[in-house]
């Protein structure tokens, strides 16, 4: 399978899936994205959750710098079908997610005008949520994230780090929940609006992580960024307990709609 995207003259929507991580929250092991689901790569999963919207004609992986070819066989081991035969690349990333998505956005040809960032460690979000995602952009909107209210109230305190670490920590403040959103992916935006943010904020790749919400590089250049609804199932996979979440929620899906 080639890992070159085929010339078009129609404008296409194109989903990047940023996927270089190790995900050390999840223990030892194999990168977080190559844990499995079902006995299914958590990255299958992601980049069959972006193919399952007919708007999505392209997915670019894009996988950790040395590891390009691994992550290839591994995709091609899962190939896509049915209607969601989307065409797939895989790039080498950066050191940091910033630097991975910047070259996973360089390697979209032309006539993609609409772009989804999604993190690989949301292999469940479901196609109607990445459809209105979609819809929202097209409609005109720059940059469109999808969240959820927040259930627990959020404290903002002054942190204990260095030899302090892990003393109790004072709290400043009490945000307004009402105010507050707990955002996912995939986040969709206007190709040269995302464009131009990693082009104007590319320095900030090279500290620490960089930035780890394209979203709020677009804030940053000033344009508007917009929420619709997101779901429940969209949620991240970070730590052992979230594994048996997302297997319950598959067990339920083959249950109800033979998933």
């Amino acid at each position: 399978m080639s890992d070159r995207a085929p010339a078009a003259t129609l404008s296409r929507t194109a989903a990047v899936i940023p996927a270089a991580g190790r995900g050390v929250r999840l223990g030892p092991g194999a990168p977080k994205a190559l844990r499995t689901l079902n006995g299914t790569p958590m990255l299958v999963h992601a980049v069959r959750s972006m193919a399952a919207s007919r708007a999505v004609s392209l997915v670019v992986v894009v996988a950790p710098p040395d590891g390009a070819a691994e992550v290839r066989s591994l995709l091609d081991a899962y190939p896509l079908t049915g209607h969601d035969r989307a065409e797939l690349l895989v790039v080498p990333g950066g050191e940091s997610r910033q630097e991975s998505v910047r070259r996973g956005l360089a390697a979209l040809p032309d006539d993609v005008t609409t772009v989804l960032v999604h993190d690989a460690a949301r292999p469940l979000v479901p196609v109607e949520t990445v459809d209105s995602v979609i819809s929202a952009v097209r409609a005109g909107a720059p940059a469109v994230v999808p969240a959820l209210p927040l259930a627990d109230t959020v404290k903002e305190v002054d942190p204990r780090t260095g030899a302090a670490a892990g003393e109790p920590e004072p709290v400043v403040g009490t945000p307004e929940r009402a105010l507050l959103r707990a955002v996912q992916t995939p986040q969709g935006f206007d190709r040269r609006t995302l464009d131009a943010a990693h082009e104007k904020f590319a320095a900030f790749a090279t500290e620490g992580e960089g930035a780890t919400d394209d979203a709020g590089l677009v804030e940053r250049l000033g344009a508007p960024v917009v929420v619709v609804p997101g779901h429940e199932e969209a949620f991240k996979v970070t730590r052992p307990l979230d594994l048996v979440l997302a297997e319950a929620v598959l067990a339920r899906r083959r249950a109800n709609d033979g998933f």
